[in-house]
């Protein structure tokens, strides 16, 4: 590892607890796609396919948030287990189903109930925020390197799925995912030594962490981030379905994921100086910019020349957006705050799907593309709007910076 990682990771507990963070996250990349491939392979009905897994992407919108701030308010072990447990009660029912061809409506709720998984990525980040609150060069290494294993994530977790679910039997997808989830958080939980404090219901005054207005800037513009990302997904599978090479979309799209790698790693041995909102609203109209190239493509290796470019303005804008909920959500809410931009997201996915679908189905692939550049434009707008609040962090009351020295002064004493 190059020197700024070592130095993050020489502290007792860390590589543990992110080797749980990166089984735990695979999941998310893995479920969606396995009951979209689990389902139509059983039925032969994607439509079902794709209601189901917008059903499930929402539910885990929606209970994430949640899940995240029972977890500020009672610890992760005590709120991430039994989170979990409910998760694989609904897939178990949701492959059963499958399976038996139950009635519809089964399908649908044990969708819902699959939805309750909690948010790894963001339990990971706030034991980073725990350890290295107070060491900002540190803590953007650490959020740099958790980018690269989302990344990771997302290279792999669609090619095990339904490389699993086509090859061996409809359900092996589901199936592998909900046991990275159960390892993944039953490890992470058994790791006590590097668990965040929770802090009383006394300082959660003022209710969730999303009336914070810098808060709200950042999860509106992921809303249409994700779009992006999810437009970008259908559109270029259509494409190259219309190029007679269908089967080279999962390569292309991995092009996308392998930009945005890299430049998390070499972002996160960068010690920049300067306001992050800065930062933050260059990366974000550098997106928006990189979506216009994807008009003009006309073959798949452009393309996945084009989408690698793009690529390397994601893990900066993401690592940037984790520093600014720091500054802008109150330690003692810093696990939903971060929840809330990973819920924006998704929902912005499940929004970019369906739009980009339409536009496929009235126009062709090509103009799918503009999809993602309307998307584009639109974080663009809302970064340039909403900078003003985001320039203006809050008094971290219980905050960001506050570190429980008694707890944590053992782990973090070798980076001193």
């Amino acid at each position: 590892m190059p020197s700024p990682y070592r130095a993050v990771f020489a502290a007792p507990g860390t590589r543990a607890f992110s080797a749980a963070g990166l089984i735990g996250r695979l999941p998310l990349a893995m479920m969606g796609i396995g009951v979209v491939t689990m389902v139509s392979q059983l039925t032969g009905r994607y439509g079902l396919a794709g209601a189901l897994s917008a059903t499930l992407a929402l539910s885990a919108a929606l209970c994430g948030p949640q899940i995240s701030r029972l977890v500020d308010l009672f610890g992760q072990r005590r709120v991430l287990r039994p989170a979990m447990s409910v998760s694989l009660l609904g897939a178990a029912g949701l492959l059963l189903s499958a399976r038996y061809g139950l009635a519809d409506w089964t399908l649908f709720v044990a969708a819902v109930l699959v939805g309750c998984v909690p948010s790894l990525g963001s339990m990971i980040r706030s034991r980073w925020a725990a350890l290295y609150g107070t060491r900002p060069r540190l803590l953007h290494t650490a959020y740099s390197f958790e980018s690269v294993v989302d990344e990771v994530c997302f290279i792999f977790g669609p090619i095990i799925s339904i490389g699993l679910s086509t090859t061996w039997f409809p359900e092996a997808g589901p199936l592998l995912a909900s046991l990275f989830l159960a390892t993944g958080v039953f490890w992470l939980t058994s790791q006590r030594a590097t668990e965040p404090v929770p802090h009383p219901r006394a300082q959660h005054a003022g209710g969730t962490a999303l009336r914070s207005k810098g808060l709200q800037v950042l999860a509106l513009a992921f809303v249409a981030t994700g779009t992006i990302f999810g437009s970008i997904d259908v559109v270029t599978v259509a494409y190259a379905a219309e190029q007679g090479h269908k089967a080279a979309a999962s390569l292309v799209l991995a092009v996308y994921a392998l930009g945005s790698c890299t430049a998390a790693v070499v972002f996160g041995m960068l010690h920049l100086k300067g306001a992050p909102a800065k930062r933050w609203l260059l990366g974000v109209c550098a997106m928006a910019v990189s979506m216009i190239p994807l008009q003009l493509v006309g073959s798949l290796p452009l393309l996945a020349v084009a989408l690698f470019v793009a690529g390397l303005a994601i893990a900066p804008t993401m690592v940037t957006t984790m520093a600014l909920v720091e500054q802008h959500v109150p330690r003692a809410k810093l696990t939903e705050g971060m929840t809330w931009v990973s819920t924006g997201l998704a929902v912005g996915v499940a929004l970019g799907s369906s739009a980009g679908g339409m536009v496929i189905d009235a126009a062709g692939a090509d103009a799918g593309y503009g999809v993602p550049a309307v998307a584009g434009a639109v974080a663009a707008v809302v970064g340039f709007l909403g900078y003003h609040r985001l320039n203006r962090p809050v008094p971290q009351r219980g905050g960001a910076h506050e570190h429980d020295s008694t707890r944590h002064e053992s782990i973090a004493e070798p980076m001193a």
